[in-house]
């Protein structure tokens, strides 16, 4: 019998606060084409605000500042992923993270680009004790996770699941690239990536395009032979970070003279990612366009939004004000009743009584208008505060790699060289030393 194997996918996750701006995030209709509250598990609402609310509240009773694990769950471009699969990885993350039995929330998100249909988890972090369950290596786990789901089901593996740091600069989205400069590289990652490299290699063009894919260009040092060299000019000498010495390199690739310089490696760098950058800089301005024909539009939806529901609310009142003064108006009797209630006073009890009725009901009316007024001002409040920060962060992002662009545009035209060796002291001639005897004794008499 055909049994379907469940999709594998990309997990990504971190601790966070902040259960209110997740929310909104998670509901956000403007950034995406649908959005489905699939599960709401462990709470007392079914209402995703409340229920992240909740957590926050339970989490004042603890230290933990980021009471909440937030996973996005990415299936494979044009993957048909049914719901049944992502709640199989969900179960799957959720076991290695040692969040078994918490309360969750599942979101669906269908965005109609390469990430159509992916899903987003959140956790709540405070255990029945009151205390917040770690989680150490969540990074590992998730990409644990992830491996294991490609590998079980014959998947071909990213290179980049096997080792996140091993891509060629030139081959990273602007994530990644954001990420990369984030998490920069250590000396072992440096070892590891520069012995694979040599591993897979038996001459000096395998070793070259080895090297490449892993963000570092062939070339000649100066006084250190074989040299790798990185994206930002650092230089790495082959036979010191592989251990081995240089004449062992050179059999395998041959004379050093045969290949390019330093300044070379580096000018080649600053040319292809100075386009690079140029390339960020495109996508940002690209990104802040959209966010600002999104911003005029959110804010115009609002107001529009806003000037209906104030008209309805206060022809409503309106209404109101008119109906109550012909109830007070019918207190008052016609004819001779009327004329009697005149001569007795009544109609002057009936009046003061009307006229303090109108006044508490122009204050309710007042209070009213002011309630739905302040409530619409912070709406527009809010959004112009959240699209204030999204202009920052994107401000932000273009200085970064503003920044980056002159810096390889500088190694592409003017390369840094290599200081040059300090030159050795000369032993004066013996003429022209002075005599120990006559050293610092003054003047001859």
């Amino acid at each position: 019998m055909y049994r379907k194997a469940y999709i594998p996918m990309i997990l990504h996750g971190n601790s966070r606060g902040s259960a209110r701006d997740l929310a909104v995030h998670l509901m956000r209709e403007d950034e995406n084409d649908h959005v489905h509250v699939h599960e709401v598990r462990g709470f007392m609402t079914d209402d995703l605000f409340e229920a992240l609310h909740e957590v926050d509240a339970l989490s004042r009773g603890t230290r933990c500042q980021k009471f909440l694990f937030s996973l996005s769950l990415s299936p494979p471009k044009d993957a048909n992923v049914s719901t049944e699969d992502f709640e199989k990885a969900i179960l799957k993350a959720e076991k290695a993270l040692g969040l078994s039995g918490q309360p969750r929330a599942i979101v669906f998100h269908e965005k109609g680009d390469h990430r159509d249909r992916h899903a987003h988890v959140v956790w709540s972090r405070i255990s029945s004790e009151m205390k917040a369950i770690p989680l150490p290596f969540n990074r590992l786990k998730m990409r644990d996770v992830s491996r294991e789901l490609f590998v079980e089901h014959g998947w071909d593996v990213p290179r980049g699941l096997i080792n996140r740091q091993e891509r060629n600069p030139l081959n990273y989205t602007f994530e990644q690239y954001q990420h990369a400069k984030c998490i920069g590289k250590d000396a072992r990652q440096i070892k590891s990536d520069l012995i694979d490299a040599w591993a897979m290699s038996d001459d000096a063009v395998s070793l070259e395009h080895a090297l490449q894919d892993k963000g570092f260009k062939l070339a000649r040092g100066d006084r250190r032979g074989f040299v790798a060299v990185d994206s930002v000019g650092e230089i790495y000498s082959l036979p010191k970070w592989l251990g081995i010495k240089t004449k062992a390199v050179r059999d395998r690739l041959g004379k050093e003279r045969d290949l390019r310089s330093v300044e070379e490696a580096k000018v080649e760098f600053g040319r292809s990612m100075s386009g690079k950058m140029d390339e960020y800089k495109t996508e940002l301005k690209r990104q802040n366009n959209e966010r600002k024909a999104s911003r005029t539009l959110q804010r115009k939806q609002l107001v529009e939004q806003q000037r209906t529901e104030r008209t309805d609310t206060f022809q409503a009142i309106e209404a109101r004000r008119i109906e109550e003064v012909k109830i007070r108006q019918t207190k008052f009797r016609s004819g001779l009743s009327g004329l009697w209630d005149w001569i007795r006073g009544e109609n002057k009890r009936i009046k003061t009584e009307n006229e303090a009725e109108a006044e508490r009901a122009f204050k309710r009316d007042q209070a009213e208008r002011e309630t739905l007024i302040f409530k619409q001002r912070s709406q527009r409040r809010w959004l112009a505060e959240r699209q204030h920060r999204q202009s920052e962060r994107l401000l932000s992002q273009y200085r970064q790699v503003s920044e980056d662009y002159a810096r390889f545009r500088d190694m592409a035209q003017h390369p840094v060289e290599d200081q040059p060796e300090r030159p050795r002291r000369q032993r004066r001639k013996t003429s022209e030393r002075t005599p120990r005897c006559r050293r610092n004794r003054g003047p001859e008499p």
